[in-house]
């Protein structure tokens, strides 16, 4: 028996699928109801509405509205109520929750301490407190047969001078939870070379970080992180397409863009939230359909779920829409991602052969027990024929 011509998956495979998350942030992916909740019991009264379904509208509109300054006021809010350690416990528990819930086994979720300080918590402790959520909220995902694992990445902010200070932090928690580094905010005028000291410091420790770069910014963006401070990973990347021309007599790669490709550099691209930004104009024109195409280290990520209104589900399923992805393609997404998380390779190994490929190779074996398949017949010369 062959199988038919691959099929594009539906919604709930989508969601049944294993999928690996390497973008994500603490801060953008609170429940609404979570923030009224936070707010009233902390006595924050800035948010712009307290009915958690408005405040989901909210959040989606201000990301949407071509706003820099209402963009950036969404954040002013989610981080108003995740200044105390109880709100941070729970933000993470329910953020590791409702990944799982998703279909997402590994997970990297990124967060900057320095903008948590407000309530009088140290920077240790809001590592605690996130970690000590993380944990929690995988145990629940095990009490629904659900499973994931989830590390964190802390974040320095480009524009403020801690970011020494928080790759020591990421340092000392590396086998306590903290899985690497990153740096953060505004790319124009705020290089990533301003942190040079930090990333020495994380290559002497070989320590794990990426760096968000090529995102608004463009080319020098990612060179500067690559070849100056030496990022593992890209945060978003989505500008090495301004590296790559496609004309009539095919496509060709700039000096960086073929660097990008050669060694394999991972891209951690999240189409919404690039549609949002501006960086591509509607998910059939994003770039992330000719890296694919040409075999860039491309992974898929959510950002910010909250303002972006997504999930993990939903990412794949716009790119199903846009590009026709089947299972072999959200597979390749995923291996891609796995393969570039900053745990151990016997690790990500193990999630890739016993966790990601079987849960792929169940789902596109579904279409075997569908009530009345149309299979083809067997040929006279099949394989089971042959014994």
């Amino acid at each position: 028996m062959q199988n038919p011509t691959p099929h594009l998956p539906t919604a709930e495979q989508i969601r049944r699928a294993p999928k690996v998350l390497l973008h994500d942030h603490l801060d953008g992916g609170l429940r609404p109801g979570t923030i009224v909740d936070i707010a009233r019991a902390t006595g924050y009264d800035a948010l712009p509405e307290t009915d958690p379904d408005k405040l989901g509208r909210w959040f989606r509109e201000a990301a949407d509205s071509g706003s820099l300054e209402r963009y950036l006021e969404t954040f002013t809010h989610t981080c108003a109520v995740m200044q105390t350690y109880d709100a941070l416990v729970r933000v993470a528990a329910e953020c590791a929750e409702d990944l799982a819930a998703d279909g997402v086994v590994y997970a990297e979720v990124r967060y900057a301490p320095e903008q948590h300080l407000e309530g009088g918590l140290t920077l240790e402790q809001v590592v605690e407190a996130v970690n000590e959520g993380f944990r929690e909220g995988e145990r629940r995902a095990r009490e629904g047969d659900n499973r994931i694992r989830v590390g964190a990445l802390l974040t320095a902010m480009r524009h403020a001078a801690r970011s020494q200070e928080i790759a020591e932090l990421a340092n000392r928690y590396r086998d306590r939870g903290v899985v690497g580094f990153d740096i953060a905010g505004a790319e124009a005028g705020y290089p990533p070379t301003r942190h040079l000291d930090a990333f020495d410091y994380l290559k002497r420790e070989n320590n794990h970080f990426t760096i968000h770069a090529g995102e608004a910014f463009g080319l020098p963006s990612i060179w500067q992180a690559l070849q100056w401070c030496g990022a593992d990973r890209l945060g978003h990347g989505v500008r090495i397409i301004d590296d790559i021309t496609v004309d009539d007599e095919g496509v060709h790669l700039g000096r960086l863009a073929s660097y990008v490709r050669d060694k394999r550099v991972p891209l951690e691209m999240c189409p919404s939230s690039n549609l949002q930004t501006g960086a591509a104009t509607s998910y059939r024109d994003h770039p992330i359909g000719l890296l694919r195409r040409l075999h860039f280290r491309v992974t898929v990520n959510t950002d910010n779920r909250l303002m972006s209104g997504t999930s993990m589900s939903e990412e794949f399923g716009h790119l199903v829409d846009a590009f026709g992805y089947t299972f072999d393609d959200m597979q390749w997404f995923t291996v891609n991602a796995m393969k570039s998380a900053f745990i151990p390779f016997d690790e990500r190994l193990a999630m890739i052969n016993e966790v990601i490929k079987p849960g792929y190779a169940e789902l596109k074996a579904e279409w075997l027990f569908a009530s009345g398949a149309a299979a083809p017949p067997l040929a006279s010369d099949s394989a089971a024929e042959r014994g």
